[in-house]
Order: structure tokens, then sequence, then C-alpha cells
């Protein structure tokens, strides 16, 4: 049978949450700085609140973006866009504020969709600040005026997720082949440490993205002119189809974990040559990017498995953007060619024995549609990457390097399978391209094998126990923020 998808409105709106989440150094550099600026004005430190941005042309993504410490993320889309932006849709990950909104929609956006919870300028503080409530509370008319004057829709695009589809995320996920290869280096194989990690990510995400108060969200909607969500059915729905997007997203990032030593690294020959353009990312970002692909792998239409892939590059100078000097280029995931229905191909893999009715000719993969439908071009001087959630097979590997990205973050399970229609014996040859893959800290892996020479089994690790493991990853963990 077909496997759930998300849909795309789904996937931007997880998307646009995701980037509110996006690790910057900069962030954590000045936020002590700014409680003590926003203390001296008497501004209340969380009255403005970072939020994520997915611009979306056509129905394909052209921009991915989040807050920094100077600017919102709308006035950072209008300074990338511009006049681009005309007839986009935009997902924000909180209703932008009066600033945003005023020129977004003077750029003739056709939608500006938001995640109905906390908007930017914070109404949930009431208690501790009556007098930034206040402001909040005249911001929150100011876009209600906007709104109703303008020609975009300002609105809530949430659609319910398929049935099964929470519960079918999970499951993937803890079969996902990071998750299976930190599991092979416990001792008895279980992935108890993603259950774990998920359980984290859901506390952590309801606190950011939902009320947990009722009566206190019903406040909120009513404000942010959604008086019409708080009658129930319609207030329950809303609430459980958040929840349930919120759960879909903390299974994902769970699967590319903060745990032990694990992280994307070299292998082996690789290391020797560590000039600019060789330097991995920080693993925080390099994990936030392929959290993003794996998001993107939902979307697939191959019922067997799901890739996603998405492609960044880095700009000489930090930009304005919360994403540093990084910025998106393109992405993709595995479906069959625009503008098919689902019965024009076939479907079926190796298992079929006819070799003419299997779908290795027909698919594109997600490393293809990432290149083809790409926003910005691939320049030679700027360090370019591409994550991608399976190992690269030897179709993409030369259309990678021919298209001069400088750098691939993957999963290396199948490196050097060659199976009965796709092979991937080209990534583990290829050179002029830095390859960064999910494997142990090959420091760590080494000074294990110094004290231990026989911990590894067929190049796995193998940990004493998972006590060990666990006190080990908790001290890793608390370095890694």
């Amino acid at each position: 049978g077909q496997m759930p998808r998300l849909s795309k409105v789904n996937l931007f709106t997880l998307l646009s949450l995701w980037m509110e989440l996006f690790p910057s150094a900069e962030q954590q550099k000045k936020s002590q700085v700014k409680c003590l600026c926003l203390l001296l004005t008497g501004l209340s430190e969380e009255l403005v609140k970072k939020s994520g941005l997915v611009v979306v042309k056509n129905m394909k993504i052209i921009g991915l973006h989040c807050s920094s410490t100077d600017l919102h993320a709308g006035q950072i889309a209008l300074i990338k866009h511009g006049s681009r932006l005309k007839n986009c849709d935009l997902y924000f990950s909180r209703k932008p504020c009066s600033t945003c909104l005023k020129m977004i929609v003077n750029a003739g956006v056709n939608r500006i969709s938001y995640w109905p919870a906390d908007p930017e300028i914070s109404l949930q503080n009431e208690a501790s600040n009556p007098t930034s409530t206040e402001d909040a509370k005249l911001d929150a008319k100011a876009v209600e005026r906007l709104k109703s004057n303008s020609r975009a829709r300002v609105c809530v695009l949430l659609q319910p997720l398929v049935c099964y589809m929470v519960q079918f995320v999970e499951e993937t996920s803890t079969k996902f082949d990071f998750i299976q290869k930190i599991a092979k280096s416990q001792a008895d194989c279980n992935t108890d440490f993603y259950t774990a990690c998920r359980q984290e990510r859901i506390k952590e995400y309801e606190s950011l993205f939902l009320i947990s108060n009722e009566e206190m969200h019903k406040q909120i909607l009513m404000t942010i002119g959604l008086e019409n969500l708080c009658e129930n059915p319609y207030f329950s729905n809303l609430r459980q189809n958040m929840k349930d997007l919120v759960l879909v997203l903390a299974s994902v990032a769970a699967s590319v974990p903060v745990f032990g030593c694990f992280g994307f690294y070299k292998s082996g020959s690789q290391r020797t040559n560590e000039a600019d353009d060789d330097q991995c990312l920080p693993q925080d970002v390099a994990r936030h990017c392929m959290i993003q692909a794996r998001l993107l792998a939902y979307r697939t239409e191959d019922h067997k498995t799901g890739v996603g892939a998405i492609i960044w590059a880095e700009e000489k100078s930090k930009g304005c953007d919360g994403t540093g000097a990084m910025y998106f280029v393109g992405c993709g995931y595995n479906a069959f060619p625009v503008g098919s229905e689902y019965a024009d191909f076939p479907h079926m893999d190796d298992k079929q024995k006819d070799r003419e009715i299997r779908k290795f000719r027909y698919i594109i993969h997600a490393e293809q549609n990432a290149l083809t439908f790409r926003c910005r071009e691939i320049k030679p001087d700027e360090r370019s990457m591409i994550f991608v959630t399976k190992c690269p097979c030897d179709e993409c590997v030369p259309l990678i390097k021919g298209a001069g990205i400088k750098q691939i973050y993957a999963g290396d399970v199948d490196a050097g399978k060659k199976k009965a229609d796709i092979s991937y014996m080209k990534f583990d040859e290829l050179e002029g391209v830095s390859k960064f893959t999910w494997q142990l800290s090959p420091l760590h892996a080494n000074a294990l094998e110094f004290h231990d020479p026989t911990a590894k089994e067929n190049g796995v690790q193998k940990t004493k126990s998972l006590d060990d493991q666990q006190h080990q990853s908790k001290k890793l963990c608390l370095g890694h923020y």
C-alpha cells in the first residue's frame, strides 16, 4: 500500500518551526548583552520572539530564514528577496508583527500563513509585564488592520495529518540509518536512547510551540483575530493538529540526535588535508540541515524509501540572516517526474522479478530534484554543501561533483554496495568533494581502540555498557550546548 505522506502545507509549516531553532553562534554571544539592554530599557526580554520563515513560490521553496539579533524574519525576507516576493506564499512560525507585515504586504505577497500560538510580539507574559503586553496588543490590532485592508491573505494553513502519520514517522525514525548505527555501538543493540531523546525533544518543542493552558491559548487566538477557532470542535481540533505536528517534528529531530561522540566526520584517508573548503560545519548546524532533509523525505513518492536532500551555501561574509553566512540554494525529495499521476509508472523495487516493471528507471532522486529546482546558482568561489538522508548513488555522485558542490553530508550505510538496480560504488571513490558521514568521531574511536584494541567489531565501535555510554553521552551532550 501507499505510505502516509506529509502535505506540502504541513511540510512548509514544519520547516518554519524548525527554522526557528536554527543554531546561531551570534545569538548565544549576544543574548547575555541583549538581556541587559532590555532590562535597562524596561522591555521584557521575551517580548520579541525569534521566528522561522519559509518562502514559497509556485509551491517550491525559494528561501529558509530565521530572525537574527538585529532583524525579524520578515525583514530579512524583504532584504534577501525584495520585489521577487511578489505572489509568494510565506510560512511563519509565529504571526509576524506590524513592522514586518506592512513591508511584506507592500511587496505583493500572495499568502501569509502562520502557526496559531504566541505571535512574534509575545502576548504570553501578561502577568509578569502588563506594559509590554499593552504594546503587544496594540501591535496585534495594527496587524489585524493591515490584514483586513490588504490583498494578501493572512491565515492559518494547518491541515490534519493523514491517518497513522505520527506513528509512521516514529517507526521510520527508529529504523533510520543514523539511529541504527548508534544502536549497533550499544552493548545490546537497542534503540532506547532514541525513545529518551524523542521524549526530551517533545518536552522542549511543546513548551516552545504550544500553549499548555487552554484559556490562555483562547485569549491569544482572540487577540490575534482568530476568535472563530475558539469554539469547539474547531478549538480542540486545532490543538490536536498542532500537537501532532510537534510530535512529528520531535520524532524527526531525534533521528539525528546529539548522542555520545556521533556526528558528521570525514572517513580515513580524507582527514589529511584540511583546507578551508574542507572544514566541517559546526555539528549543531550540520545536524539542523540534515533534519531539514529528513523532513523533506516524508513528502516522498517512493513508497519504500523516502530520501530528502537540501543544498546550502556560505557567503564570504556573515549576512543579516539568523542563519549567518549560510543561505538556502535548493531542496528535493525522491519522486516521479513532475506532472505524472500515481499509476503512470511502476512502483516495484528489486523484489519484483521482471526488471521492466521496477521503479528505478523512472524515479527522480532527491539530489536530482534539489539541483533541478534550485533557486540560486552554485558559485565556484563559495562553500556549497548538500545534505542527503541516504548515501548518494552512482547516478547522483557525478551530478553533485559536476554541479560544483564542495561538501556532502550523508549516511554511508550503503557506500560500496552494489544492489540489483542501483549501486553505491562511486561515493567512496569520489575525489575533489569533501564527504562527512554520520559516524563515531574518529578521535573518540582511536582513543577507545588505543585503550582496548578489541573494542571494534566489523568496523563498528562496541561499547562497554549502556550505562557507561549514557553517562558519557550526558557529559558530551552538555558539552554540545
